[in-house]
């Protein structure tokens, strides 16, 4: 696709420095941009760049920085960028039609596109648009809302619920068991049959390999707008509030409750049956261990030492009890002799 500056400003707004008749085919960044090229300054570090860049314009924010022959200017430059790239790389169009190797049982739109070896159990149901890539497993009573695409390799379990224009990566696997059992006297584990659903709204993505797990008795909720790196585990009964977004391997034990528009940091761990406030951002690696009633950032990790020290720091967090108790014997020995002055 080419477009010209003037036309995205059209689209999009912003205020053009420059010649607007300058055509770009692609986004690239300030460093490796060349003619024909879009690049965009988000963050103030690579300001530097500009100096050097190749790109045949550049989408920053006010006010003008010398550099390319021709700029964008917007409040939002990262923002821009996203949309002016998902203008110029559309998803594939949709091939209506059922590969003759899929096995459907359920209820497809002719306006659907149904891969190679892939399986739609009794009572499902795809809407138009959708697309469901190779050897995806579709179970019985799911519904898949118009626009949806899921990749190839994709597990949904039974009663499963996918709103509209959502993206599913490969090996995903959205309605498993949640780890629910009961322990006998004698040790041995009793499991609890998981016999809620998984609800996910609209314009969800959600990452390759990350898994959701069915409720035990009610449903595990995705709002809309949800984002979901690769390798996420969310536990039974979780609820995450609209338009929260969260890095990869983060683990969401069940029944925690997380509000709206958070973030959540790579590898972080939620505890179960927390309740976490809406607008609140948690760190990369974080334990979050209690509730978090109200917006802002948290953060949690201990910074890593070389290993010598962290043995001899950690030699002495085994002692805290006792030098606690110490600094309180010589906290009352302070205040008698304080008394006797």
């Amino acid at each position: 696709m080419m477009l010209r500056l003037d036309e995205i400003v059209a689209r999009f707004g912003g205020e053009i420095v420059g010649a607007g008749d300058t055509v770009i085919s692609r986004i690239g960044t300030l460093e490796g941009a060349g003619p024909g090229e879009l690049a965009f300054l988000a963050n103030p570090k690579y300001r530097h760049q500009l100096a050097t860049t190749r790109a045949s314009a550049v989408i920053m924010a006010p006010p003008e920085v010398a550099g390319p022959a021709a700029a964008i200017l917007t409040p939002q430059p990262y923002l821009y960028y996203a949309r002016v790239a998902q203008w110029l790389n559309p998803p594939p169009l949709v091939v209506a039609g059922i590969h003759p190797s899929a096995v459907v049982e359920g209820e497809v739109s002719a306006k659907a596109s149904i891969g190679p070896q892939v399986w739609i159990g009794a009572g499902a149901r795809i809407a138009d648009d959708v697309v469901i890539g190779a050897n995806c497993s579709i179970g019985a009573g799911v519904e898949i809302g118009v626009g949806t695409r899921l990749a190839a390799n994709v597990t949904i379990y039974s009663g499963v619920i996918l709103g509209a224009r959502c993206l599913v990566h490969s090996a995903a696997v959205i309605g498993a068991d949640g780890f629910g059992f009961a322990r006998e006297a004698e040790g041995a584990w009793v499991k609890i049959p998981q016999v809620g659903r998984v609800l996910v709204g609209d314009d969800v993505e959600i990452g390759a390999g990350t898994t959701i797990d069915r409720g035990a008795l009610g449903d595990t909720v995705i709002g809309d707008g949800v984002k979901l790196d690769n390798q996420i585990q969310v536990g039974h009964n979780v609820h995450i509030g609209a338009h929260t977004a969260m890095a990869g391997c983060v683990g969401i034990a069940g029944s925690a409750v997380i509000g709206a528009r958070c973030t959540v940091g790579g590898g972080a761990v939620i505890l179960g049956h927390l309740s976490i406030a809406d607008d609140v951002n948690v760190a990369a690696g974080t334990l979050v261990a209690k509730s978090i009633g109200k917006a802002g950032t948290y953060s949690g990790a201990v910074p890593f030492l070389e290993h010598g020290d962290w043995r001899r720091n950690f030699s002495r967090l085994r002692h805290l009890d006792a030098m606690a108790d110490k600094i309180r014997a010589l906290e009352q020995r302070l205040a008698a002799l304080e008394k006797k002055s």
